[in-house]
């Protein structure tokens, strides 16, 4: 049986010809000596967590970048212990020596932790401990407990919700910032699982969530100071817009503020 190119008429083209002037054949050269490599494969979920690291990295150098080395970045891949434990990491020596940090919850499905990364963002230092030998720092760093205390701006979009959406209202509330982007997904209630006796489940509402203005925050998106969408097709290039904005405000903000905010410093 012909194959459809054959009875098109369209023929394989002939194996290696020339390379640069130069007759080849269709044998493998002699110029490396063959060698044993071992190879680990991974699975998929690794590779993904991988993949996803890659993509922070590549974040936080964008914004130092954009920012000229004056801004830090941190991503909170959803809202559970381990995303909070990997935000810690995350707020390391590095954001610690920046002018402000830009905190993006873009694509944050939820979970459970909100308080718990507010407070992080929140908590002010109020006296310095100066150590021998050592530099002055805010009380709360020395003592070991986690706070921030820069600038701060955040970035979302319609596809925060849930858990994001609790932090991005407590981040609104307590006036951290600015928030730069598109308004949360809207989706946010608490839920839990029933059986029925065929053995299916259903998820039934359990607790309805309000804002502090008594407003439902199920199919109220939390809203943006900011708004800025992306371009169809942007997230296949290297720009993002949403992330310019969020440097370009932050920066602003700073200057304003006239200080180049050190922690326990305010």
């Amino acid at each position: 049986m012909l194959r459809s190119a054959a009875r098109l008429g369209v023929l394989r083209p002939p194996r290696g010809l020339q390379v640069g002037g130069r007759d080849v054949g269709g044998d493998v050269g002699h110029r490396f000596r063959p060698r044993e490599v071992v190879l680990k494969p991974i699975d998929q979920a690794t590779e993904k967590a991988l993949r996803y690291r890659q993509w922070v990295e590549q974040r936080r150098e964008y914004v130092a970048k954009a920012s000229g080395g004056r801004l830090g970045y941190v991503h909170m891949f959803d809202m559970s212990a381990a995303a909070l434990s990997q935000l810690n990491v995350d707020l390391d020596a590095e954001n610690h020596t920046r002018q402000g940090v830009v905190i993006d919850v873009r694509n944050n499905n939820g979970g459970f932790v909100n308080v718990y990364a507010i407070d992080v963002f929140a908590r002010r230092g109020y006296f310095n401990m100066l150590s021998r030998g050592f530099p002055s720092v805010s009380s709360r760093s020395q003592l070991g407990q986690r706070a921030l205390e820069l600038p701060t701006i955040l970035v979302t979009n319609q596809h925060s919700l849930s858990d994001a959406e609790d932090f991005t209202e407590g981040y609104r509330t307590l006036k951290l910032g600015k928030v730069v982007g598109e308004p949360t997904a809207g989706w946010i209630i608490y839920t839990g699982g029933a059986t029925l006796i065929d053995g299916s489940v259903l998820r039934i509402p359990g607790t309805k969530i309000f804002a502090s203005d008594g407003t439902p925050m199920e199919m109220h998106p939390r809203p943006v100071d900011v708004p800025v969408t992306r371009p169809v097709g942007e997230s296949y290039t290297s720009k993002d817009v949403q992330l310019d904005a969020a440097v370009a405000e932050l920066l602003k903000q700073i200057a304003t503020s006239g200080s180049k905010t050190t922690a326990g410093s305010r």
